[in-house]
């Protein structure tokens, strides 16, 4: 084709080519993720439609920081639909069906499907509008006719003295031309049909001298334009109403928009505005309300418009969201509160806009859009000419003919239209009645794209003229809906349809009017709606919305709000007779100019771009690339391996910020209507790399409301996990939910939540659901300081439409399920891990890790100051371990104040000093007491985690150990004080039996011993109800072990190296009792141990890491060991190796006169906390109550009580209380 290029069908713009990108994106993106977006900028433009895009551009130019909020998405050439079937994909419907003339009868209010469509039609009482939703507005789709308003329209009284007369927009029409580059279809380039046609009735009914070719801003020739985008030259399709796809339509997307893009303006797409306020008190600026429809959060069709997202203006916003939306906008904005004038929504404009068709004329028209024309056919651009008949005598009579041509998707549904709507008129048709017939029947045979056939001969006419502006817009139920009365009205049709009729017979046509009046009676339909907040001609809010400078009045006063601005078509005050789009950017410029000037912000015009690359980054931003507001890395886009979800949780959190329990906190919140619900989207850019990683970790962005802490709040930059690993807590996978939450004021809040995915979900339906939709929630200040905590749940309703989110952002269908299907894999893989209990797959741990990881940050607590080897009676060695204090202690009454405080500590079977000396919890045994200025010994006995207890050793003979390393002790207090120190012990389990014992029997002095904290159990190991029955059975598991010829049994076996009877026995014990669902687990080690000795521990006081480190935490025992142990539980009482009885009245003489506390665990299932109550109640009869105390922990267990991740803060203090007021006081 001369004079053109391109490539045709799907003829994107050359530059954006995937073959000549370093990147795998097609088409450029240059609208950010909502994730992205900023609490607050300078300047938010609603809308990207001409006036918006020109404020957008000219703010970023000034050096402002620019928010774009674009209700539809973005496309660039090639992503426009074409066939029938995908534009009605497209298609949204709102507003009121009434069709006839209802003479104020209401209609039927249909309410925006998907606001976010590309097309929408708006129907109305009397009154229908087709508008763009994009990013670019209708610059999108429409005609790219670029026409000033006749010079006599723009000294009509409807405007203001500062825009009246030609002078007073000349500048501004220029610069919009420079920016928009429009020329005429060039003479050298082919005949178009459709274009020599409309040429042809001009002349026939003397218009010849009013018909001209249009400027229009389509581009003849492929090259860079004003903004430095490349462009393609037009392939002539006739496209354009529907969005070409040539890539040489010069939209505000490839100009104004691609300029503020340059200059540091971020955009966000499907974002739908609601409603402004003004900042609240000690703010500036305004927060602009929003609905964001991406992510498929409008799956959730009541909260969509309920729980609103918001963006903070410092300065300025700018609506340039189209006549309807703007209109809308400022309507709903009053009622929230806005003052703004009563004119808003009243006479409003169709531009007196006029559709008809001249059916199955003489002449070839070929006006019909065609992606893929014939060279030697083009269809041309959708306008090429125009009849201007404006200066009328009367300039109201005036109006404009322009050839257009019909979308392509439209195609189907021409020729029964047509046939349906022809005139009755007659003129024209009985000569050539033959020739007629046969075009009609060769269409209907052939289709509609046959050359000879009746709608190839079908010219169409676009027509604007001047209306009454007597439409008004209201909110009925908070849905937009346009009335039109009509009056003055139909005789200006009736006078413009006569002359269509006659210009249409002149070419041997038939006429057809409006379809939208003939098929919905005496309706009207516009496709440049204007008007709604229109520009007051007396500089008051009386007889306007806006001031001349678009500045929103003060309800109807004449002071403006500072910095709110409407820049669109919504100011238009009447129908410009012509195509509107030149006169809007022009006054947008003007508006922006003067509301620069009087904030002296400098807007630089004259800085070039250069070559754009739009798939690189701007050359003049205002922030870092890619970074969020606090500092870390975010994705510019989501790329085709990203995947979303959104989902609600609402229910209560209270403001008693002293409530600890969730529970209890969500019950008083109840009482006192403290609702909350959290709105979120969970989007990861990476789904793969998202399921490779152990937390797979996403991010979170939505709203949290909740009246009693303020708000609305956003959610900015949240962190989401999916069945992480709870560091608090062994076999529990959370859900996470971490992020800032920022309030309209500026207060910036911090929401914690997880769910808590445990134990107790094993083999259990109900509870697995509950656990994965039940938020524990904290809300604190940013320093820490609890404001507010709760419990948030997912309603069955919820997630049936949570389940509707999920999204793919791969290219295709095929590919879109499979990503989902991983999604889904990866959250029932994982449930049923948890669901499986202990026969899912245990935890991985790197024991090497935790223990290096702690020593390096410090933690002494595991490698003691000197270790030791001491000899007992019998001649077994052990290690006794010794730390020096961190600082020195303060004990009121101690011998001597240089003298260091001390005390010996006593683990009990099958493990050693490491029950004190942890490495996985905040604060060790040892550790506390070190830092509290004691020197502390640990001794590993015969029958702990040495290689010594396999020789058979029992709990009595662990006294000699005991009474070995005191004596060692005293000898080194004699040697380095000139005497014994007072030696504070504790002694743990089967280390408190075998202290009883050597106490009872008098193998140990009680005068060595200062004072005794014994845990758990002392001189009356009395059984828990499950190790009690399981001891008594006459076949014990002691038993069972002899026949199995294996005297050891070791908590660490049963891997595949062992025996299958161990292996057996491991799989076994996955099944033993254990107690309340909470506590079942995947630990080998820990259900052996179980089996064993019973279970040591409330797993809810292990975190994650302990429990992992059980494997090095925890040996064995003898069969011997054991059967000794299984006795004394069995009897209740301390015995000798003999089975002799300890506790008698010589034995517990030896015991008057030290102090003992008693601490046992009220959970604890080895032994029955009635064991310490035995003792206590014991030694206080013989001895009297002032030696002795005793204290039950609720809520744990056996060895928890030492190893429990909180023990530091309930159990230490308590023995430190007790040891400090032993010591006080002591001496030899």
């Amino acid at each position: 084709m001369a004079g053109t290029t391109g490539s045709g069908a799907h003829g994107v713009f050359d530059a954006f080519h995937p073959s000549k990108q370093a990147g795998s994106r097609k088409y450029p993106r240059i609208a950010l993720p909502v994730e992205r977006m900023r609490d607050s900028y300078d300047v938010v433009v609603i809308g990207s439609g001409y006036g918006g895009a020109v404020a957008a551009s000219r703010m970023a130019r000034g050096r402002q920081s620019v928010c774009v909020l674009e209700v539809g998405k973005e496309r660039w050439p090639g992503e426009f639909p074409e066939s029938t079937a995908d534009a009605m994909k497209e298609l949204n419907v709102s507003g009121e069906y009434a069709p006839g003339d209802r003479r104020g009868k209401e209609g039927h209010v249909v309410a925006s499907r998907d606001p976010t469509k590309l097309y929408h039609f708006v129907v109305g009482d009397g009154q229908n509008a087709f508008v763009a939703n994009g990013l670019g507005g209708t610059s999108l789709l429409n005609a790219n006719v670029f026409l000033e308003a006749h010079w006599r329209v723009l000294d009509l009284g409807v405007w203001p003295k500062e825009l009246r007369g030609r002078d007073k927009w000349h500048w501004y029409y220029e610069r919009a031309r420079q920016m928009l580059q429009p020329e005429p279809y060039p003479e050298n380039f082919p005949e178009l049909p459709k274009l020599n046609l409309l040429r042809h009735q001009a002349e026939r009914m003397g218009w010849g001298q009013n018909f001209y070719r249009v400027p229009q801003t389509t581009r003849f020739v492929s090259g860079r334009n004003s903004t430095g985008v490349s462009m393609n030259a037009s392939t002539l399709t006739g496209m354009d109403a529907t969005g070409i796809n040539d890539g040489s339509k010069s939209t505000t997307l490839v100009t104004y928009l691609s300029d503020a893009w340059n200059w540091g303006a971020e955009m966000f797409c499907e974002c739908e505005v609601r409603h402004i306020e003004t900042a609240p008190p000690g703010r500036e600026g305004y927060i602009v309300y929003f609905a964001w429809h991406g992510r498929q959060r409008d799956k959730f069709k009541e909260e969509i418009h309920q729980d609103l997202m918001w963006v903070h203006a410092k300065k300025f916003v700018f609506l340039g969201a189209g006549s309807l939306g703007s209109t809308e906008i400022l309507l709903r904005s009053r009622e929230m509160g806005l003052d703004i004038s009563d004119d808003v929504g009243t006479e409003m404009s169709g531009n007196g806009d006029m559709l008809a068709f001249g059916y199955n004329t003489d002449f070839d028209a070929n006006a019909v859009g065609n992606p893929n024309p014939s060279p030697d056919r083009p269809v041309g651009p959708c306008i090429t000419g125009v009849i201007d008949l404006r200066d009328q005598q009367n300039l109201l009579d005036g109006f404009v003919i322009e050839d257009c041509a019909t979308p392509k998707a439209l195609e189907p549904i021409l020729l029964p239209m047509f046939e349906k709507l022809q005139s009755r008129d007659v003129r024209g048709r009985l000569a050539g009645l033959a020739s007629k017939t046969a075009s009609r029947l060769g269409a209907k045979a052939l289709g509609p794209t046959f050359e000879g056939g009746s709608v190839q001969k079908t010219t169409t006419y676009l027509v604007m003229s001047h209306d009454s502006s007597q439409a008004h817009m209201t909110l009925e139920e908070d849905h937009p809906v346009l009335r039109y009365s009509g009056v003055g009205r139909s005789e200006s049709v009736s006078r413009i349809n006569k002359l269509l009729m006659e210009a249409t017979a002149a070419i041997g046509g038939t006429f057809v009017p409006n379809p939208a009046a003939a098929l919905l009676g005496d309706q009207q339909i516009t496709v440049h709606p204007i008007g709604g907040a229109r520009i007051s001609k007396d500089g008051t809010g009386n007889s306007g919305v806006v001031n001349h400078a678009g500045e929103v009045f003060v309800g109807n006063t004449s002071t403006v709000y500072d910095g709110l601005v409407v820049c669109d078509g919504a100011i238009v005050p009447a129908a410009l007779g012509v195509n509107p789009f030149a006169t809007i950017t022009a006054l947008a410029e003007r508006s922006v100019e003067l509301v620069a000037l009087k904030h002296g912000i400098y807007i630089d015009y004259q800085t070039q771009n250069g070559d754009l690359d739009l798939f690189g980054r701007p050359r003049f931003p205002l922030y870092p690339e890619a970074q969020g507001q606090n500092g870390h890395s975010l994705p510019t886009e989501v790329g085709p391996d990203g995947f979303s979800f959104t989902e609600i949780m609402s229910g209560f959190i209270t403001t008693n910020s002293r409530v600890r329990s969730f529970w209890t906190a969500e019950k008083i919140a109840r009482g006192r209507s403290e609702a909350a619900r959290v709105y979120l989207t969970v989007t990861t850019d990476n789904l793969q790399q998202m399921q490779r990683d152990e937390s797979h970790r996403a991010s979170l962005t939505g709203t949290f409301t909740c009246p009693s802490l303020g708000g609305p709040f956003m959610v900015r930059h949240g962190r989401f996990q999916l069945f992480s690993n709870d560091p608090r807590k062994p076999d529990t996978k959370n859900f996470v939910y971490d992020f800032d939450i920022v309030s309209t004021s500026g207060q910036v809040l911090h929401f914690n939540g997880y769910k808590d995915v445990g134990p107790a979900v094993a083999f259990n339906v109900a509870e697995l659901w509950r656990a994965t939709t039940t938020l524990f929630t904290t809300i604190t200040t940013t320093e820490g300081v609890v404001l507010g905590r709760g419990i948030l749940r997912i309603s069955p309703e919820a997630l049936a439409s949570q389940a509707q989110t999920l999204e793919s952002e791969a290219p295709s269908l095929l590919k879109k399920a499979a990503s989902s299907a991983s999604f889904l894999s990866l959250f029932f893989r994982e449930a049923m891990h948890q669901f499986l209990g202990p026969f899912g797959a245990p935890p991985e741990f790197d024991a090497l890790h935790i223990t290096t990881t702690t020593q390096a940050e410090g933690g002494s607590d595991v490698k003691s100051t000197r270790l030791m080897q001491v000899v007992a009676a019998d001649g077994v060695s052990t290690n006794l371990g010794m730390w020096d204090p961190l600082t020195a202690a303060s004990v009121p009454d101690y011998p001597n104040a240089a003298d260091t405080p001390q005390i010996l500590f006593l683990p009990g079977a099958a493990v050693d000093h490491q029950v004190f000396a942890l490495p996985t919890i905040p604060v060790s045994t040892i550790a506390y007491f070190r830092k509290a200025g004691f020197r502390v010994y640990c001794l590993t006995h015969r029958i702990g985690l040495t290689p010594e207890a396999r020789r058979g050793h029992t709990t009595y003979d662990v006294r000699l150990d005991i009474a070995a390393a005191l004596e060692w002790i005293r000898k080194s207090d004699s040697a380095t004080y000139g005497r014994p120190l007072p030696t504070y012990v504790v002694a743990h389990c089967a280390g408190s039996i075998g202290l009883a014992s050597g106490l009872l029997d008098g193998t140990i002095p009680s005068h060595w011993i200062a004072g005794i904290t014994a845990s758990n159990v002392f001189m009356h190991p009395r059984f828990a109800k499950t190790n009690y029955v399981l001891a008594s059975l006459s076949l014990a598991p002691t038993a069972i072990f002899e026949k199995m010829g294996d005297a050891w049994y070791d908590c660490n076996r049963g891997g595949a190296s062992d025996n299958v009877f161990q292996q057996f026995l491991t799989r076994a014990t996955r099944a033993y009792p254990v107690g309340s669902a909470d506590e079942t687990c995947t630990s080998d080690v820990c259900h052996r141990s179980s089996l064993c000795f019973g279970r040591l521990w409330s797993h809810r006081n292990l975190n994650a890491q302990t429990h992992a480190y059980l494997p090095n935490l925890l040996g064995g025992t003898t069969i011997r060991s054991l059967s000794h142990l299984m006795a004394m539980g069995t009897s209740a009482t301390a015995l000798t190796d003999t089975r002799q009885n300890l506790v008698t009245p010589s034995n517990l003489s030896r015991l008057r006169g030290v102090p003992i506390l008693f601490i046992s665990g009220a959970e604890n299932s080895v032994f029955a906390p009635e064991s310490t109550d035995m003792s206590y109640t014991t030694l206080c009869n013989a001895h009297g109550r002032e030696w002795y105390e005793r204290e039950v922990f609720e809520g744990k267990g056996h060895l928890d009580c030492w190893m429990g991740a909180e023990a530091w803060r309930d159990v230490y203090p308590r023995v430190e209380r007790h040891v400090r007021g032993v010591l006080g006081g002591k001496g030899e």
